[in-house]
């Protein structure tokens, strides 16, 4: 193997991350042609092709995607450790990347994300806003939102907003004086269900129940199926079906009488979302900030 430049491996990423050579050197503003230099170094370094390249696509090579998964966190660390040895610990700057699901953007995330940017000015937060699980460093985030069933055991999780939460079922007056009410979740299959698809995953939520241990699952089989939360309710209230939603997306309602309560006896109440990252010794100082931030609330 040829002297391996780091440099050159940080760039191959950007490349990888950005899908091609000009949008890459925007981010990392140099030349395209540097960025193309680089890769042709790291390529003969380690005596493998690493990218795959035609006139309208860059694709990393089986080789390309093994070393990109290896140096990325490695990268990582440098930035961090340099970071760390720079910066004012009191005094963090840089961009925070996170991953959440959409209903944390909406409900969730917003006070949090405000009352922690005005202490550190110096930070800025880079938000996603997804449902599907991925793996927050191969999507270049320092940190994400999920919830505990759906956490990797090796990441370090911390509670962010509520501690517990319920999912609620609710209907328009109108559909409940013309359909009338469920007395049990099975009776749901005879109702008109607002479905909602996750973002990202393209998956539908199935609403689930849970008794004595007997576990109950519908799907939301009705008029509309929707990704926004928006549509949903806005169906629910038009009495076009039953609606399933967290608690909090349908208070405002539920408290003007826009929506009346479904099967309250069944509503389930589950942990909140959890604030997860890679146990890691060098933490980037945004993301460090943001943990002791949320860790104090």
């Amino acid at each position: 193997m040829s002297e391996f430049n780091l440099n050159d491996a940080a760039h191959l990423v950007a490349v990888a991350d950005a899908g091609g050579f000009r949008a890459a050197a925007q981010r990392r503003t140099v030349s395209a042609s540097a960025l193309s230099e680089a890769v042709r170094r790291l390529e003969e370094a380690v005596g493998a092709r690493l990218l795959n390249r035609t006139t309208r696509s860059v694709a990393l090579t089986e080789a390309g995607a093994r070393l990109v998964d290896r140096v990325r966190p490695a990268l990582a660390e440098i930035a961090a450790a340099l970071d760390g040895a720079s910066g004012d610990p009191a005094r963090p700057t840089g961009t925070l990347r996170l991953n959440v699901p959409t209903f944390v953007a909406r409900h969730v995330l917003p006070p949090i994300a405000t009352a922690f940017l005005k202490r550190h000015p110096g930070v800025r937060m880079d938000v996603t806003a997804q449902d599907s699980f991925v793996d927050v460093l191969a999507e270049g985030c320092d940190a994400g939102v999920r919830y505990e069933e759906r956490l990797a055991l090796d990441m370090i999780a911390v509670p962010i907003g509520p501690r517990r939460q319920r999912f609620v079922m609710a209907a328009a007056p109108s559909y409940v004086a013309e359909r009338g009410t469920p007395a049990h979740p099975h009776d749901l299959l005879r109702h008109a269900r607002i479905g909602h698809r996750f973002v990202g995953s393209k998956a539908l939520a199935i609403w689930e129940f849970e008794r004595d241990g007997a576990v109950i699952r519908v799907p939301p089989e009705g008029p509309l199926v929707a990704s926004t939360f928006e549509m949903q309710i806005a169906a629910a209230i038009a009495g076009l079906g039953i609606i399933g939603h967290f608690e909090e997306a349908l208070a405002r309602d539920l408290a003007s009488g826009a929506l009346v309560p479904v099967l309250e006896d069944w509503w389930q109440e589950f942990s909140g979302p959890l604030l997860y990252y890679q146990s890691r010794r060098h933490m980037p100082p945004p993301l460090r900030a943001f943990v002791d931030f949320v860790k104090s609330g």
